[in-house]
């Protein structure tokens, strides 16, 4: 009986350990931009300690064009005086801005401004085609102006890649958000549904608008030596784990250092413990894949070169509308 009793115990706890490896299927380092499973084709997560500005919002040092050292302090992208990017267009896909903290002043081809940030959530779905800009002002003189954010591209399926550009802004202030039984969990809902919490519905044609395509973006913090489950999603799904501050966690037993994605299984729950007396961050990007051709070339997303061919030639001949600002990088007072 011992050793019926011992042989079950033993394969019942290999069977645990296999559903556990199961449950984290790959970890690799993030790099910048960090690396995305379909129906996402784009992700940064941006982290710039600026320094107190001048009386025009200006850093102290001029940009160089394509400044994006991610060893440096703070960059300033494609900014001169002030950092961020000056008119751009895109096209076949959508941008989904998540603020944690800092200053964003957009302006668009349609000609939608203001500023946002400080916990702001700004859903893009540049269709046919649309000019915009983003720029990232020092708003404080006296003090650091520190800037984190993500920036994610979210595909649109070949049928809505045409679609009439529109944006939806998403205030700090009505994002759905919920703490862990234990108090040591925060978790922002940014896009979808988790553990019962529903977020804020984002563009009509955003792959995201229908439940069906359980796209979940999801931004959570755990306190020192907490845990958090995080609960199944579809098994058709993609999910990603994308550990972008604290030292160190356990995901289903593997130890994730910083900086890093792990790969997750989406029909299994899994642990997430902190293990460091930090903070710890967690981005969450899921959803069905769209599972169609993708050709990019630049700000441009299609499915097909000869689509990426006409888009160039109608930005040449349009300039999606036109920009109706007197400068390429507009920012406010």
């Amino acid at each position: 009986i011992n050793a019926e009793y011992g042989s079950g115990f033993l394969k019942t706890q290999i069977k645990h350990k296999q559903i556990k490896r199961t449950m984290v299927l790959s970890v690799r380092k993030a790099g910048f931009p960090m690396e995305t499973q379909d129906p996402f084709l784009f992700a940064v997560y941006h982290k710039d300690n600026y320094p107190a500005g001048n009386e025009k919002m200006e850093a102290p040092r001029r940009g160089n064009g394509s400044d994006f050292n991610p060893n440096a302090e703070y960059r300033m992208y494609h900014g001169s005086k002030i950092p961020g990017f000056p008119q751009h267009p895109h096209r076949g896909f959508e941008t989904v801005t998540c603020t944690i903290l800092g200053t964003i002043d957009h302006t668009d081809s349609l000609g939608c401004a203001g500023r946002y940030g400080n916990g702001d959530v700004q859903y893009m779905t540049a269709g046919k085609g649309i000019v915009h800009g983003e720029m990232f002002p020092l708003i404080n003189m006296d003090k650091r102006n520190p800037c984190r954010f993500f920036q994610l591209w979210l595909n649109l399926p070949a049928q809505s890649k045409m679609v009439e550009p529109t944006q939806k802004m998403f205030w700090a202030e009505d994002i759905p958000t919920f703490m862990s039984k234990d108090g040591k969990t925060h978790v922002r809902v940014w896009t979808g549904e988790l553990s019962g919490v529903k977020g804020i519905p984002p563009t009509p044609n955003s792959w995201a608008a229908d439940p069906a395509n359980d796209v979940g973006i999801f931004f959570i913090k755990i306190s020192p030596f907490g845990k958090f489950t995080l609960p199944p999603c579809q098994q058709t799904s993609n999910r990603s784990l994308y550990f972008v501050e604290g030292s160190s966690i356990i995901v289903a037993d593997k130890l994730i250092p910083t900086s890093s994605i792990a790969q997750l299984s989406p029909s299994i729950s899994v642990e997430i413990e902190n293990t460091s007396s930090d903070d710890a961050e967690i981005l969450i990007l899921q959803g069905k894949p769209i599972s169609e051709p993708v050709v990019q070339h630049g700000p441009f997303v299609m499915n097909t070169q000869q689509q990426i061919y006409e888009a160039f030639s109608d930005y040449q001949k349009t300039q999606f509308g036109g920009w109706p600002w007197d400068e390429d990088a507009v920012i406010f007072p």
